[in-house]
Order: C-alpha cells, then sequence, then structure tokens
C-alpha cells in the first residue's frame, strides 16, 4: 500500500505553501498533517512529507527527530505533558506525574490506547505550575487529586488537537 495525504490534507498544504517564499517553512505544519492522517512519522511517511514539499529527506527528518512533539512510533491519542521544570518541580510536578503513572498504568514515555504521557522540560506555564498540557488544552495549578477528572475531561473529548492551519 502506497502512502499519500488526502485531498484535504494536499489543499491545505498548497495554501500554506503560498504563504512562504519557501516550502522549507511549511515542514512543521506538514509534519502535524501527517501524525493526523498517518499516526507516526515513520520513515516513509517522512518520505511522502518531503516529496509533497519537494524538500530533501534528511531536512524533513531533521526537523521530525528534533521536536519531541513529533512522534515517530504509534502512540496513545492523546499526549499528555507533564512539565516537571524548576517551577513546576517545586510546586509538586513529580507528585502530578507519579499521580498519572498510576492512573494510567504507564511509565513517561508509555503509551495506553489513549493516552501517550511524557515528562516535559518546560510548557510556558511556569507562574500557574504545575502544568499540564495535552494538545492545545493547559490544565494550571495541577494537584494529583485532579489527575482522575483531567483523565475523565479528555475520555470525554479524545481529541483537544488544535486543526492545523
Amino acid at each position: 500500500m502506497s502512502l499519500a495525504f488526502s485531498a484535504e490534507a494536499k489543499q491545505k498544504l498548497e495554501a500554506l505553501c503560498t504563504r512562504y517564499p519557501s516550502k522549507q517553512p511549511v515542514v512543521m505544519p506538514a509534519l502535524h498533517l501527517a501524525l493526523k492522517e498517518f499516526g507516526a512519522l515513520s520513515d516513509d511517511v517522512l518520505r511522502v512529507v518531503a516529496e509533497e514539499l519537494d524538500l530533501p529527506y534528511a531536512h524533513v527528518y531533521g526537523v521530525a527527530t528534533f521536536y519531541v512533539m513529533f512522534k515517530r512510533r504509534p502512540s496513545g491519542t492523546n499526549t499528555l505533558r507533564v512539565c516537571t521544570n524548576i517551577s513546576c518541580m517545586l510546586r509538586g510536578a513529580y507528585d502530578v506525574l507519579h499521580a498519572f503513572e498510576r492512573k494510567l498504568g504507564v511509565q513517561p514515555g508509555g503509551s495506553t490506547e489513549d493516552f501517550h504521557l511524557v515528562e516535559e522540560e518546560c510548557i510556558a506555564a511556569c507562574a500557574n505550575a504545575p502544568a499540564v498540557v495535552c494538545g492545545t488544552r493547559y490544565f494550571l495549578d495541577v494537584t494529583p487529586e485532579q489527575v482522575d477528572e483531567i483523565v475523565a475531561f479528555l475520555r470525554d473529548d479524545p481529541h483537544p488537537e488544535s486543526e492545523v492551519v
């Protein structure tokens, strides 16, 4: 089976390409689209992105492997990013992370059918530490007692990712 972007995704890519003087800046949104379409960024998917943008595979591969938000292997539908940087750590982030581990039954880097748990270096919400982000939804001033509620909320709305525009 040969991989290809859907007609809708190709339209989005074409529209994005008209916004920039070259196709290089379109790599990140193209990778987000590819994740949405294919679920993970395998080598074959990266080749599709490179071909679609007429860019070297090495460039697309470099971007996909540099940023932690790009999944190279299939994982849970929702990526839960628990910040453990200094501000969050000082306000109990590890207790929150451990509560997610217990609730989901996985360690950071592990996945369930509907969640992928990640210990994140910083999610830029220091004023409201500890913070957790899933897609574009931020959960601020999180306590371990809120973990069950957060997981239930995300299971009710399993696709918190914003649309790539």
